[in-house]
């Protein structure tokens, strides 16, 4: 089935989103246990909708360049400032939240037991849903589009202050969430001096990515700037 169901269509269109191609769209909207309900896990035939990873995997790129191009425009922050705050704005967490205030979980297009299960409210597919659509809409009508609805979507996070100023800690443990890393890994690699006057080197690490390491008079002090020198690496 790819025809949109008119309810779908009027929601889509309400949101800001112009549909041309109903196959496009639906397969956004399809997640991949419809398929696998009912091929019993082969895959998918001609006459079932594709689910909608790869459209994510569009999307997000999309999400990405529209939101890091206004941060450009709209700031005279450093980059590693740009990359904190875009790091918050494009997480999937964020995208969710999107998701959520749009009434996304109503069309998705889930298996009988993702759906029992709770899956048209879980945070993870709910955002990976939003940026299929993007990817759907970027697909159906190009980036200019797309950029314009995201911008419309997005105008509460883009003039908050989501991103901004946040402890490193914070803002390093949101970038790995966002980017789908493993939580930050923080070690006492070095402890010096008498107990009066301690120095204590942490070293942070995230799994797959690298790390990053820090001194100071105290473990906590030490653990904030390893986290800040690791954004301003890998951020």
């Amino acid at each position: 089935m790819t025809d949109l169901s008119p309810e779908t269509r009027e929601w889509l269109a309400q949101t800001g989103f112009t549909v041309r191609d109903d196959k496009v769209w639906q397969e956004a909207l399809t997640h991949g246990s419809v398929n696998a309900g009912n091929s019993g896990g082969r895959s998918n035939s001609d006459d079932e909708a594709k689910d909608y990873q790869r459209l994510e995997f569009l999307g997000d790129r999309v999400l990405g360049l529209s939101v890091a191009s206004w941060l450009y425009n709209a700031s005279g922050s450093q980059e590693g400032k740009l990359s904190q705050r875009l790091n918050v704005l494009v997480s999937g967490v964020t995208c969710a939240r999107i998701a959520r205030s749009i009434g996304i979980g109503g069309h998705i297009r889930l298996g009988k037991q993702a759906r029992e299960d709770g899956g048209a409210d879980s945070d993870n597919i709910l955002g990976d849903v939003m940026e299929a659509v993007l990817g759907a809409s970027f697909v159906d009508n190009g980036y200019d589009i797309t950029r314009d609805v995201i911008y419309q979507l997005w105008d509460g996070e883009l003039g908050g202050d989501a991103g901004k100023s946040k402890h490193p800690k914070s803002a390093l443990q949101e970038w790995a969430a966002g980017n789908k890393r493993a939580m930050p890994n923080y070690e006492v690699v070095e402890r010096s001096g008498p107990d009066h006057a301690a120095r204590f080197t942490v070293e942070v690490s995230v799994n797959n990515v690298g790390g990053a390491s820090a001194t100071a008079n105290s473990k906590g002090e030490a653990e904030k700037l390893a986290a800040k020198a690791f954004l301003e690496e890998f951020g």
